[in-house]
Order: structure tokens, then sequence, then C-alpha cells
């Protein structure tokens, strides 16, 4: 050893060598960076459409931020909590109102969902090249998946990522091991409680993920951390129980109302919107507004994927019964279970009325499908493994072995370049028409300026034009919601129609060549008490003549 100079050890040296991410780690971190940019630049574009049950959102989210108050509900309804709202409050707050700063949350979600996705793909026990798939799949962003995630109109944004948190939390919790375990317990009460109060689509989830924990550490729960459990999920849910008992109000009652339950469907539209569009439209495999009969080809495979992928769980479980709870069950465990979730969504949508009357619009009911693909994928790709593997399998098992996991390989190879390449074909249907998208809120804005220019501050419109007119001018123009005939329509905030009502000199705003708009016109005319118009980008304006 040279004088003066210490040589360090070895192992020493080797532990200051930076760690590379291995290429698949490396690969879907990329994929999820342009999954994110391109939703980023989506929003920029003014893609997806905004509305006015957005721009209700929005209402909520500026009257939190101005300290106006402080709603529990969606405006209008006892139903959907306006966690969307509170989340974009700060940022509005601070930037004013506008549909980006209101998707803001929502993309930082979507972005949160993937990420808990790979976490979630790897604890299940697939590598590193599996949870790639999976973040590749979720990462594809067709016209009515953008809108589940993007839209801050209530509820979707966060049930996919809430989902994937509860079902990491489960594994962590079925794992035997010492830890911080009461933390794992309040954190899985508390989700649970605030998904039940931002919407209840996400009930089987919870339902068959906590059948699970019952099953497997009912000997704990009967203790600490069932009261922590049981105190987490009623503080989850306070918002809408402490509401329910100030207004009696009945939450489950007000969904199931809002499910179409007194207008009837005919069972052959349900099971037709619910089993064959509802799985291409909640996948990501549809156009913009429509389903194309090539597009519906997941209607097949889903079913029969959900089925191999359950029976491929139960039969893991079967083949561990009985001894330790191994990584290994936990993983089978937790995928049966998301599997079930999944089943238990498309169960209750096929049955409903909105499925036979909506199924293109009402099939965001099904987003929270995607909280089961690390399980529903999870038989293709135990089919495509062997595909490496083929000669030794020849060698063990015989030619006929091989020749078997060489079709079933091929197979599911097959299956997965239809998901990847569906979705990616309907992707770039979103990007073509961004630009009409775009021009739509151009529009849209020019009618903000022209109101503006012409100090209009109260007018009466349509229900799709006045919340979304209302929101995007901070309350300045504020809007009463007429039907087509002109008789007062639905308005979610019955303060903004006594404000209208007071004003003698309320406009009215309508379409070009839209309903309102024709019955409009034919009150224009030179005597007092007629209408003046003025024209700008696509809208009409109608002034009161004095």
């Amino acid at each position: 050893m040279t004088a003066g100079v210490r040589e360090e050890p070895r192992e020493t040296v080797r532990s200051r060598t930076p760690r590379r991410l291995p290429l698949p780690t490396l690969l879907a971190v990329l994929v999820g960076f342009a999954a994110v940019g391109y939703r980023l630049a989506l929003l920029f574009a003014d893609v997806p459409p905004t509305n006015s049950d957005e721009a209700t959102m929005g209402l909520a989210a500026l009257h939190i931020a101005r300290g106006d108050g402080f709603p529990v509900w969606f405006y209008g309804q006892a139903y959907m909590g306006t966690l969307e709202a509170y989340l974009a409050a700060p940022l509005i707050a601070l930037a004013g109102p506008s549909v980006l700063v209101l998707r803001l949350p929502t993309l930082a979600l979507y972005a949160l969902f993937l990420l808990l996705s790979w976490r979630l793909t790897r604890r299940l026990g697939g590598d590193r090249w599996y949870a790639l798939l999976v973040v590749a799949v979720l990462a594809l962003g067709a016209d009515r998946v953008v809108k589940n995630q993007l839209i801050a109109g209530g509820g979707y944004p966060e049930l996919n990522p809430a989902g994937a948190a509860l079902a990491l939390l489960t594994v962590g919790l079925c794992v035997t091991g010492a830890g911080a375990r009461l933390p794992r317990w309040a954190a899985w009460g508390l989700i649970a409680g605030v998904l039940l109060w931002v919407d209840p689509l996400i009930l089987p989830y919870v339902l068959t993920l906590g059948a699970l924990l019952v099953a497997w550490r009912w000997r704990e729960l009967a203790g600490r951390a069932g009261v922590v459990l049981a105190g987490a999920l009623l503080l989850g849910t306070a918002p809408m129980l402490v509401d329910s008992l100030r207004h009696g109000r009945n939450p489950v009652s007000a969904v199931l109302a809002a499910g179409g339950t007194g207008a009837s469907a005919d069972w052959a539209d349900r099971l037709y919107g619910g089993l064959v569009l509802g799985p291409p439209l909640a996948m990501g495999f549809c156009s913009p507004g429509r389903c194309a009969t090539w597009q519906l080809w997941w209607a097949l495979a889903f079913p029969v994927l959900l089925a191999l992928a359950a029976f491929t769980a139960w039969h893991t479980l079967r083949r561990t019964w009985g001894g330790p709870r191994s990584v290994e069950r936990v993983s089978a465990g937790v995928r049966l279970a998301l599997l079930g979730g999944a089943a238990g969504v498309l169960a209750a949508y096929a049955v409903s009325n909105a499925a036979g009357r909506t199924p293109i619009e009402s099939s965001r009911y099904l987003s929270c499908l995607a909280v089961a693909a690390p399980a529903l994928l999870w038989p293709l790709w135990q089919a495509v493994r062997p595909l490496a593997e083929v000669e030794s399998i020849k060698a063990t098992g015989g030619r006929a072995a091989g020749a078997r996991a060489r079709v079933a390989g091929v197979e599911a190879v097959a299956v997965l370049a239809g998901v990847l390449g569906t979705g990616a074909a309907t992707t770039v249907e979103v990007i073509r028409a961004a630009p009409a998208v775009h021009a739509e809120a151009d529009r849209h804005r020019s009618l903000v300026d022209t109101l503006g220019a012409l100090g209009v501050r109260h007018v009466r419109g349509g229900y799709w034009t006045c919340n979304r007119l209302t929101y995007a001018t901070g309350e300045n123009v504020l809007c009463a919601v007429v039907e087509d005939d002109l008789r007062p329509g639905f308005d979610r905030l019955p303060a903004y129609r006594r404000e209208v009502a007071a004003d003698p000199d309320a406009a009215w705003v309508a379409l070009a060549g839209s309903p309102l708009a024709a019955r409009l016109d034919a009150r224009l005319g030179p005597e007092p008490g007629a209408l003046d118009v003025v024209t700008v980008a696509g809208w009409r304006i109608y002034l009161p003549r004095r």
C-alpha cells in the first residue's frame, strides 16, 4: 500500500457505482412520460371537449377557492362527491378559472395511476417486462379513455388510482411479515371511504378486496386493526354521512335514480350496450363517439380472458391451499379479487337502464375496469413467456407439449398485438380530431370576449351553454337555463336564475342553427320589446331592443 493513501475495501467502491435502471423499467418510465406528455398536449389543444357538467365542478372549485361555499355534492344532486373541486381549488385561487387549471389535478391522478399499476403488477408477481406491457396498454388514449381520465366532471379520474392503491395495500396487508400495519389499515379504510363518497362505481372492488382481507386477516381485524379500519372508513365517508344526517338525504336512492330506474330499457338493448359495446369502449378500442364493427372484437375476447384469468388465479390458490401464505398465494388471491371486482362492475352496468338507453356516453361507468388490467392480461403473458423456452419444453414434456406451448404463445401474441394495435389506432383518431375540438373552444372564447365587450352580465341559454359560460367568465356572466321552447330549464345553481330574472336587459345566447336560435330568430324585429342579434363565431347573442 502506498504511504499516505488508504485503499478502500472493494465492496465500498462497488457500492458507490451508480445503479442503472433495468431496461424494461427504463422503457416503462419512458412510456409513462410519453403517456402523460400526450395527455398534457391534449389539454393544451382543448381536448377532450369540455361541457357544462365539467364547468359545474369548476364552479364548485371557484366557490371553494373564494370561500363562498364548501359543497359536498355535485351541484343540483345528492350524489357524486366534489373531491375534484377541492383538488383544483388551490390552483384556481392562484391562476383563476380555466379548463386547463381544472384538469391539471386529473392529469396528476392519471400519472399516479400509471405508477401504482406498475407497482401493483410487480407486487402481484409480474416481471419487469410484464409491468412494461401493462403500462403500455394503460398509456393508450382513445376518445372515451381520455374523457374518463381528464374531464373533471365528477368521480371518474380518481377511481382508477384509488382502486390500484387499495389493491396494493391489500397485497401488503395479506403478506405475512412485521411492519407498520395500522397505518396501512387506516389508509385502506380512508381510501375506501372517500371512494364511496365520491362515486360508488368502485364498490365491487371495495367488496372483493375487503372480503379477501376478512378471509385472511380476520384475527387481526378482530383487534385494533378493525377499530382503525372502521374509524378511517367513517372519516372517509364523513362528508356523505354528515350531509345525509343534516338534510335527511339518501345518496343510495339518488344514485339508483340517476341510473335510470324510472325509465325502463329493453333487456336486449341493455345486454348489447353492456356486454358488446361496453368493454371495447372502456378499453379504448372505439372511435370518437362510435364503435365500428371491427372494433368490437374485444367484446368476445374480454369474457374469455376474464374466465381464463380467474381460472388461473383459482388454480394457484387451490395448489397452495393449506400451506403458508406465500407471495404466490397472495398474488393469486388479489388477482382473483380484482377480477371479481371487474366482473361486478360489468354486471352492474349491463343490467342498468343506462346501458340500454345511452351506451356510448354511459360506458364511462366502466372506466374502473382498467384497475384489473394487471390481473386480466396475466394469462396472455403466461402464455407468451414459454415461447422462448419451446425447445426446453419439448425436451422435458415431449413434442406435443412444445407444440401446444407454441400455439398458445402465438395466440397470446396475436391478442396482445390486437390490444396494442387497436388502442394505438383509436389514439391516432383522437389526435386527428383535435384541431376541430380546438377550433370549437376558440369559438367559445370569442363568445366570452364578445359578451365582455358588450357589457352583458346576465344571459339565458341552453343547459350545455350556461354553466360553461359562467365558469369561463369567472361568474362575471351569469346564465339561466332555458329549453328550446324558451321555458325555464334545469339550473344546477338556482341563484343564477334569480339574478338573471332581476335584470330587464338580460340577453340570450344560442348556437347558430340550433332549435333555440330558430325560436329566438322569430322574435327579431325593429319594434320595442323585440330582439337584436349579434353573430360571433357560430354563436348568436340576442339583445333586448329598447
